[in-house]
């Protein structure tokens, strides 16, 4: 059974920084695609970015220059680096994977960008 569990969100000030991890089981992690969403009140979820098999990454416009989204794959991680953070970003952050038909999703991790 495919689990997705992610952690790192918390309180940050306008500006700062923060690094998000998802930790998968119960896949072969290193041969599928990830990616993180996020979810604000109110508002439909969005790809925030996402990352191959093989590495290569994607962006919505809003975050390039700003996020990074990398993969360990001797660990089944993968990460999101988030640096100077807004406000409107304020949401619950999701992992994600699709393995054929099935879209798997964490339980989200909280994120709070606020002074």
């Amino acid at each position: 059974q495919v689990q997705l569990v992610e952690s790192g969100g918390g309180l940050v000030q306008p500006g700062g920084s923060l690094r998000l991890s998802c930790v998968a089981s119960g896949m072969f992690f290193s041969i599928y695609g990830m990616g993180w969403y996020r979810q604000a009140p109110g508002s439909q979820r969005e790809l925030v970015a996402g990352i191959t098999s093989g590495g290569i990454t994607n962006y919505v416009d809003s975050v390039k220059g700003r996020f990074t989204i990398s993969r360990e794959n001797r660990n089944n991680t993968v990460f999101l680096q988030m640096t100077s953070l807004k406000p409107d970003e304020t949401a619950v952050y999701y992992c994600n994977t699709r393995i054929g038909r099935s879209n798997y999703w964490g339980q989200g991790t909280q994120v709070t960008v606020s002074s």
